[in-house]
């Protein structure tokens, strides 16, 4: 026995934490995200968004990254999107609201309680019960009292508790981190987006254009009996297929405008957002390539993941210690007379200390929880290992993708070129009648539709270079609410 109260006063005094403290290890993370040799740059040409892409791996990322992309009207549409953006404030309100979840818990648990009391009551003895034949006393009663209360968290449980809150409020924080991001590429893509619908939609006008005076030659030629009914037809048909295509891309475009406004927290109807082109963008040369094991500590979602982990393994911890002993600890002082004038003299003065040792001897669903705590445990890390491969796939397939981009753009820049020339060469012969009218404008039209083909290219590139910069998560945007 006295062996056993001089453990316990040193728990007391000292205090303990049991379960498992959260070590963290994704397992071992390759060296490079593809099995195919990376360059470390793409290909680069001399035309338009053209130039080679270089992956810096000591590079970091800067929180206003979009800023790389050349447009400061999508600078300042992002920044207008960070304030009024109203799933980013959702998220900012529940980051906020479990922040204080923690610090109620925190302000209930660390310290003692103070309470004070104060009341007044009447109160009427019968002395019948005890063989007393005299008239009901009937008397006023008060009292006042300060109490104060504290549980020894002898085996840390509410310490493990907190450690689960504070994790879950970190889990928030990435959360809101990945808004952040996800709304900044969002807003970026679509600009792009927007612009390469813009850059189509002129092309094909021109198309259309081109088409249109095609089918006036032909039916002139048709009058002349030097062309075939069956030769208008065919230029008709596929005028109005060129001409069906517009409102399509017209209708993209509006989507895209209005996606703009509403993202940037603006009713679509009661906006003005900005207008992007091609023009507006350039592509960034130096792109920040984080290697896998510092990716962990990049990726928001990585971090949250983590975080959910790490509050799992608390929770396991706070089911266990519920098995140790619970050891609560009051005293109150305070005073009790029959009149306020007396309430506070030295004669109603009483105190109290109380201490209590509580420990479950039988109860059958401590096990269980315990036994659901490690369960819970082991599907948050298998949902952590999960996310760190998604990541790694995401960042092999936007480092894919720009490679090819560039190779692609390469490609279609050539054909726009070549297609250009020949329809330059053909105005050219046509001014000296050694080629037909018919001939300029099948030229023409040729060169229109690899503009077509150019301006979806361009775009891609800068869309996957947006891809980039989420894949390997951002920059810190700003401080979490608490810190505003």
């Amino acid at each position: 026995m006295k062996m056993y109260c001089t453990f316990l006063s040193i728990l007391v005094l000292t205090g303990c934490t049991v379960g498992p403290d959260f070590k963290n290890s994704a397992g071992s993370l390759p060296e490079t995200y593809t099995t195919k040799e990376f360059l470390g740059k793409t290909v680069s040409s001399e035309f338009t968004f053209g130039a080679a892409q270089v992956f810096e791996s000591s590079a970091e990322v800067p929180k206003d990254w979009w800023r790389a992309l050349g447009s400061p009207k999508l600078d300042g549409l992002i920044a207008q999107a960070m304030l009024a953006n109203p799933s980013l404030q959702s998220a900012r309100s529940t980051l906020k609201q479990s922040q204080e979840i923690y610090n109620a818990r925190a302000g209930s648990t660390l310290y003692p309680q103070l309470n004070t009391t104060i009341g007044g009551q009447r109160v009427q003895l019968n002395g019948a019960n005890q063989g007393v034949t005299t008239s009901p006393d009937v008397f006023n009663l008060y009292n006042a009292s300060v109490g104060v209360s504290y549980n020894f968290d002898i085996f840390g449980g509410n310490r493990r508790v907190l450690e689960s809150l504070a994790s879950r409020a970190e889990f928030q924080r990435f959360q809101f981190e990945g808004a952040q991001l996800t709304l900044a590429a969002n807003i970026a893509t679509t600009a792009i987006t927007q612009a390469k619908l813009q850059g189509q939609i002129r092309a094909n006008q021109t198309s259309l254009k081109a088409q249109d005076d095609q089918i006036i030659v032909a039916r002139h030629r048709l009058r002349l009996g030097q062309a075939s009914e069956d030769d208008v037809l065919a230029l008709t048909s596929e005028a109005e297929q060129t001409r069906a295509g517009i409102p399509l891309l017209e209708t993209r475009y509006k989507q895209m405008t209005h996606l703009l406004a509403t993202l940037s927290g603006q009713p679509p109807g009661q906006s003005v957002i900005p207008t992007f082109s091609m023009d507006d963008f350039f592509i960034p040369t130096k792109l920040p390539l984080t290697v896998p094991s510092m990716l962990l500590r990049k990726r928001p979602d990585i971090q949250a993941s983590e975080a959910l982990m790490r509050a799992a393994n608390a929770e396991y911890g706070a089911a266990i210690a519920k098995m140790y002993p619970q050891l609560n600890l009051s005293a109150s002082l305070g005073s009790l007379a029959l009149g306020p004038e007396t309430l506070f003299g030295a004669g109603s003065l009483f105190w109290q200390v109380l201490g209590q040792i509580t420990q479950p001897l039988f109860n059958p669903g401590l096990p269980a929880e315990n036994r659901a705590a490690l369960a819970a445990f082991d599907a948050a890390a298998s949902n952590y290992q999960t996310v760190v491969l998604d990541a790694l796939r995401n960042v092999a397939d936007v480092l894919r993708a720009l490679e090819n981009d560039a190779r692609t753009l390469d490609s279609q820049s050539r054909a726009n070129a070549a297609a250009t020339a020949l329809a330059k060469s053909v105005e050219r012969q046509y001014s000296h009648g050694s080629a037909s009218y018919l001939q300029l404008l099948i030229a023409q039209l040729q060169a229109q539709r690899t503009k077509f083909e150019l301006v979806a290219s361009q775009a891609q590139r800068l869309i996957d270079t947006v891809a980039l910069y989420q894949a390997m998560g951002g920059g810190r945007l700003s401080n979490d609410p608490s810190e505003e």
